[in-house]
């Protein structure tokens, strides 16, 4: 409490005392808005990861993200999983006189006859001679072996002419590597069992071992390497390929073993997507990696030198020089494409932080925009485009202006000052998938694309090199492409490893999956399982 009575007297000594304290108040409101900004930035960075690592994957407004439950809450769902257990257990007891379903095996199945006969050999009542009644009870039992390994014996023999002693041989066959016991089927196996099944080449040796073939790491990574340096070609023509259309592009962090320090550095692979599905375009889908030791705009710029046409990407710095003209007055040769659902994630994040009515408000009109385009997934590019003009862009119209009537009240350097700024400075190629039907709302076509090296990094940790990095970006090339066309990618790399090495180089695109998916022999079931 101020004691007025230790004030002075003279007028301007009180002045200077006022101005000095107005400063000190100014000094201590800035302190606490500086501090009140940095907490709401570590809760939205603490709400970021607490998502990433307990969090749904769903973006959903309502229910994604719930990380901790309360002790009623649990009590109360324990409860009602009980009870349901309980309804079930009556249910089926009432539906027991029911036929149960047998699980149906694939055909291509080996099925190894088993007959259990009677102990009687006469009847047990009159003694008589018995005879089988119709057809006898089948009941399959699913078993399996350790992985079984196949010999092939290439056995030419010499023919010698018995007039003038003239020696015939057949020449030797082929093999996909030179001076390498390993075939191509076996090859492939390896291949999509690392970059497809994400298991590493000790724990193959490991696998092989148990099944009685005794062999190393350093041979399965020299047969890994001499069978993506065969496949390389066939990759560049799937690159051409991709880059004839509309693409998606992104990239992902990859460790790298830095050679001499026992220690990883930080290497990264680019996706590049080509995939016209959800406008139904008669083009098969594609997908074509490359690596690079670092992230340096330098490497997409390289990728896409040749490339002209629409991109769609995240707000990553390295893509923005390939959006500048190259020529004043000339309009670039690549467009941009930005992405609603980074602008989306940062609202979402920041609206569980902090609970913001105005994220959640913004939210909640993007989701309209993801509500239309949910509608029209799988239609024509020109339904899809008319539907946009008629729908998606007077809702667009309506939150630009919001968004700029709100960002005059929103504090500058506040992260939800950051999120609006984000999606406000971006507002042209935000908008532009709705003057064009073969592009989407969002770049989730190339995330989904890296998501398999996601999973396969958490498994073998790092690449033991540049090199290995490359070899990586040949492989899974094949192998996510395979994957997009619903083609078993080991039926289709047994193919291909059993012919390029012999394949006219001018006619490599004929080993492109989908040139060859009719000469596989795929089983149905490969083709469900490939789709799910």
């Amino acid at each position: 409490m101020l004691d007025v009575n230790v004030l002075p007297n003279d007028v301007e000594l009180l002045k200077r005392l006022l101005l000095e304290r107005d400063a000190a108040v100014d000094k201590r409101d800035l302190t606490i808005r500086e501090k009140d900004r940095h907490i709401e930035h570590l809760k939205f960075q603490l709400a970021r990861l607490r998502r990433w690592k307990f969090g749904q994957a769903s973006e959903a407004l309502e229910s994604a993200g719930q990380i901790a439950l309360s002790l009623e809450e649990i009590t109360a769902a324990v409860t009602n999983t009980l009870n349901a257990a309980n309804a079930a257990t009556a249910e089926a007891q009432k539906k027991k006189g029911k036929p149960v379903r047998r699980k149906q095996f694939p055909e291509h199945f080996e099925r190894i006859d088993h007959r259990i006969e009677p102990h009687e050999q006469a009847c047990p009542d009159c003694g008589g001679e018995m005879s089988e009644l119709g057809k006898p009870d089948v009941a399959e039992v699913i078993e399996t072996k350790t992985v079984t390994f196949t010999v092939k014996r290439h056995i030419r023999p010499k023919m010698r002419c018995c007039r003038c002693s003239t020696i015939v041989q057949a020449p030797a066959a082929p093999r996909p590597l030179e001076r390498s016991f390993a075939g191509a089927s076996f090859l492939a196996l390896i291949l999509v069992w690392k970059y497809a099944f994400h298991v590493p080449l000790h724990r193959q040796c490991q696998i092989f071992t148990h099944s009685g073939l005794l062999i190393s790491r350093t041979t399965l990574m020299q047969w890994v390497a001499g069978s993506t340096q065969l496949l390389g070609p066939l990759v560049e023509a799937l690159a051409r390929y991709v880059l004839a259309g509309k693409i998606n592009a992104d990239d992902t962090p990859v460790k790298v073993l830095a050679p001499g320090t026992g220690k990883t550095r930080t290497g990264y692979l680019w996706t590049y997507v080509r995939d016209g599905r959800p406008w139904k375009s008669p083009d098969p889908p594609a997908v074509w990696y490359r690596y690079s030791p670092n992230r340096r705009g330098e490497h997409p710029q390289r990728h896409l030198r040749t490339y002209k046409g629409k991109l769609q990407v995240d707000a990553y710095a390295g893509f923005e020089a390939l959006f500048l003209p190259s020529a004043p007055g000339r309009p670039a040769d690549i467009e941009e494409v930005a992405c609603w659902a980074h602008f989306r994630r940062g609202l979402f994040d920041l609206h569980k932080a902090n609970a913001s009515p105005t994220a959640k408000e913004t939210l909640e009109r993007i989701g309209r925009l993801y509500d239309l385009e949910t509608a029209i997934r799988g239609q024509s590019a020109e339904l899809r485009v008319a539907a946009r003009q008629q729908y998606a862009t007077p809702m667009l119209r309506d939150l630009h202006q919001w968004l700029i009537a709100t960002r005059t009240k929103v504090e500058n350097k506040s992260e939800l000052a950051r999120a609006i700024d984000y999606g406000l400075n971006r507002w042209q190629p935000l908008t532009l998938y709705t003057e064009d039907g073969t592009l989407e709302i969002d770049n989730n076509i190339a995330e989904r694309a890296v998501r398999g090296v996601g999973v396969g990094k958490k498994n073998f940790m790092f690449f033991g090199s540049d090199s290995g990095g490359e070899r990586a970006a040949i492989a899974y090339a094949l192998i996510e492409t395979c994957k997009l066309n619903r083609i078993d990618p080991q039926r289709y790399l047994e193919y291909v490893l059993q012919r390029i090495a012999e394949h006219p180089i001018n006619r490599i695109e004929e080993l492109l999956p989908w040139n060859v998916a009719d000469k596989l022999g795929q089983p149905d079931q490969v083709t469900q399982a490939m789709a799910a």
